[in-house]
């Protein structure tokens, strides 16, 4: 089953990640560790070796070829990053590109359920129809790539046991002598079928018609893109290639890495610590690298982070029959929604998420942005500048505060922020001789301003 964590990871927070290092199923422990142990005992078994069986002699020579197995680790002889980063990317890319490549019915459903009409029971036949052959394809092509859907449907009789194929389509398919993968044979019975649905008038126009086929083709274009992902693999020469590079490294590493006697005084021996920690974790990265690329390169097998087949097949064909069965022309009442009358409404928030709603909507970086008044001077294509422009504000100062303030004092008992970002850019016009200028401010500042009258009001 896919190991999924995503709510885990939902939100940011302290030591997240590392929550996720003690879990098994799913994890690079369980997919490293015959392989450490492995690497642990053999290098278990030249330390023991060279410490206690070796006489002086054979000790010397043992500690030159550790020498000289060590500067081929840590120089770039072995290009193991390098070989091993760019697998891992390409198979990488590969798995993702099988993923987006299985063939979902949700397109083809939706046309069919909309365009192939009748509420009798020959309608609801031919649409029936018309899904279980898309369904059958897709089950004919995971069969063929995939071990776990083999191992459910081993035979032909098993797909007409589970429902996907009558008996009589059966003959039909085996009737016709093909030695390639015939797949392809359920979407041409489902083109035929749309076909004769045209011409019986289900299908209404020759528009419709061609949405069918159209997702049609999209549909059978996934299923050929998996089958030739199964076929053509990356290059076994290139997975030859890594596996060598990362085997040999940890082959040199197991005697060039061995704590040869520090009384020698050999470069870079002058602690004997027995355990080689930094070696280890090398191992368990490279080797672990190498484990992934092993792991995604066919995520058509049964490792625990492979693709859910047998439930995708599950899913796909409850869904498509409900779509073009139970939901056909199955509809609620059009009815006048709950905002019918409001012209001017909120959508309600829970206590966890009121908060939210008091965070003013992003209107543009620019939004805020802080203009001098020479910056406002408009200037003539030829250079030569106009009279400044100045915003005005008709009326008595007073009687302007005074309807702002009755205004701002109703939107703080409604309680609506977005209001007063209106008042402010808006502000009542009153009669009134007297016109002051005044500088041109931004509208955070006009907002503070207004909330700090109506403050100071109360």
């Amino acid at each position: 089953m896919t190991v999924s964590y995503s709510l885990e990871v939902a939100n940011a927070r302290f030591a997240g990640f590392s929550r996720l290092l003690f879990r098994w199923k799913g994890s690079i422990y369980r997919l490293l560790y015959k392989e450490f142990l492995v690497f642990c005992s053999v290098y278990l078994f030249f330390s023991l070796f060279y410490r206690f069986l070796l006489t002086r002699r054979q000790q010397d020579l043992f500690e030159r070829i550790a020498l000289y197995c060590d500067q081929f680790t840590n120089t770039n002889y072995i290009p193991v990053l390098f070989v091993l980063g760019f697998y891992v990317t390409l198979a990488f890319n590969r798995w993702w590109g099988q993923y987006t490549s299985f063939p979902l019915p949700d397109n083809l459903m939706m046309v069919v359920s909309g365009n192939v009409h009748g509420t009798d029971e020959k309608g609801r036949l031919l649409r029936r129809t018309l899904m279980r052959y898309a369904n059958l394809s897709s089950v004919l092509i995971l069969r063929s790539i995939s071990t776990r859907v083999h191992k459910r449907f081993p035979t032909l009789d098993h797909i007409v046991e589970a429902g996907f194929m009558t008996l009589e389509e059966l003959k039909k398919f085996e009737s016709l002598h093909s030695d390639f993968n015939k797949y392809w044979m359920p979407l041409t019975w489902f083109s035929n079928l749309a076909s004769r649905a045209r011409e019986e008038g289900r299908v209404r126009d020759d528009i419709a018609l061609r949405l069918l086929m159209d997702e049609l083709n999209n549909y059978r274009a996934k299923c050929s893109l998996l089958f030739h992902y199964d076929w053509i693999s990356i290059p076994l020469v290139y997975t030859q290639v890594v596996t060598i590079a990362v085997y040999s490294f940890f082959g040199f590493c197991v005697i060039g890495r061995q704590f040869l006697n520090p009384e020698k005084g050999y470069k870079d021996h002058r602690l004997d610590l027995y355990v080689p920690v930094f070696t280890l974790l090398q191992f368990f990265f490279y080797s672990g690298w190498l484990k992934v690329g092993e792991l995604i390169i066919n995520p058509f097998g049964e490792d625990d982070d492979d693709f859910e087949t047998n439930q995708l097949i599950d899913r796909n064909f409850q869904v498509s029959m409900l779509a073009v069965d139970d939901m056909y022309q199955n509809l609620a009442p059009m009815v006048k929604d709950k905002h019918w009358m409001q012209r001017h409404f909120s959508i309600p928030y829970t206590l966890s998420t009121a908060a939210e709603s008091l965070r003013p909507a992003f209107k543009g970086s620019t939004y805020d942005m802080r203009m001098s008044a020479e910056d406002l001077e408009i200037h003539q294509p030829g250079g030569t500048p106009m009279n400044k422009q100045h915003l005005h504000l008709q009326g008595s100062v007073s009687d302007g505060l005074n309807s702002l303030l009755q205004w701002g004092k109703g939107i703080l008992r409604g309680g609506s922020l977005s209001s007063l970002k209106e008042v402010s850019s808006n502000p009542n016009e009153a009669d009134g001789d007297d016109e002051r200028e005044i500088d041109v401010i931004t509208h955070k500042e006009q907002e503070k301003a207004l909330i700090k009258v109506v403050i100071e009001h109360n």
